[in-house]
């Protein structure tokens, strides 16, 4: 399937010298959902810039559907909806007027039944009338996305789409952003709460120093660089690992009540039962175990960590 956007040898140097991207290369997939993930500086809002025509790239290209987005800009911009980090709309204008107005600047025809749609699905429409400055911060962002739906786009851009809202108006947020995915669009947020890519994402990207280091699938990245952990509590406390366990992977933890044991689940043999028969013939007994998998923050604390 030809991707809805193509990167292509995408890099980015400013005037001051400093270097925000290094030869960038994504796909991305028409109705996914696909999160970037990176410490701050590096450089997702560069890339969603020049993907969305803000920002100038130094070399490469980027199709959107087709459509570069330099020479054909118009095309590729009336395609693509960016809801930005910061909160910058007119404080005074309403809800209805400034999502009607938005519309109209992309060269559409009033929609009423539209706009109306789009406000209903993001819990808004009672508040149509009221104007921005009145609505909490949480409001104020679904009225960025109100905006950048109003053209009715088939790309949405999300950078930082739940910064400052609270867990529940966040996890009504990931209900949204499902519903459009489900209707067609494609979506790419830019994220540091982790728990919103690994509840979302179809496919993660982590970016770092200007740099991809990393496409997968959720699945697959989770499978791939997830690790696995038996934790054992000890009947008596160690005060250091006896040498009768050092060809296992182990760690003490809980002031020498316990031992943590990291394994793959996808190797041949995972070693628990070399470690237990190891361990009773060292005299070292347990009173309880339980297992862990590391989740999508171990592996992209664990990556970014990684020196290039």
């Amino acid at each position: 399937m030809k991707p809805i956007i193509s990167v292509k040898d995408v890099h980015k140097t400013y005037a001051s010298g400093h270097v925000a991207l290094k030869t960038i290369n994504l796909d991305i997939r028409e109705r996914e959902i696909f999160a970037l993930l990176g410490p701050n500086g590096a450089g997702k809002t560069t890339l969603i810039s020049i993907v969305c025509g803000l920002v100038n790239a130094s070399g490469g290209s980027v199709t959107v559907d087709g459509h570069d987005i330099v020479r054909d800009y118009r095309a590729a911009r009336s395609l693509i909806g960016l809801v930005p980090q910061e909160l910058s709309t007119e404080m005074f204008e309403t809800v209805w007027a400034t999502v009607t107005f938005t519309r109209g600047l992309f060269g559409k025809r009033p929609s009423p039944r539209h706009i109306e749609q789009v406000l209903r699905d993001l819990s808004l429409w009672d508040k149509k009338d009221a104007p921005i400055m009145t609505l909490s911060g949480g409001m104020k962002r679904r009225v960025l996305i109100a905006k950048a739906l109003a053209h009715e786009p088939r790309i949405l851009f999300l950078d930082e789409p739940t910064a400052g809202v609270d867990v529940e108006l966040r996890k009504d947020m990931w209900d949204v952003v499902r519903r459009l995915r489900d209707g067609g669009v494609t979506v790419i947020l830019t994220t540091h709460y982790i728990e919103e890519a690994e509840e979302m994402a179809d496919r993660i990207g982590v970016i770092a120093n200007g740099e991809l280091i990393l496409v997968e699938e959720k699945a697959d990245l989770m499978r791939k660089l997830g690790k696995k952990q038996l934790t054992l509590e000890l009947q008596e406390p160690l005060r250091e690992l006896p040498s009768a366990l050092a060809a296992h992977t182990l760690e003490l933890a809980a002031d020498g009540h316990a031992l943590i044991f990291t394994y793959d689940t996808h190797a041949n043999r995972t070693g628990i039962t070399a470690l237990l028969n190891d361990m009773r013939e060292a005299g070292i007994g347990f009173k309880d175990l339980a297992t862990s998998q590391s989740s999508l923050e171990d592996i992209f604390v664990d990556l970014v960590r990684q020196p290039r």
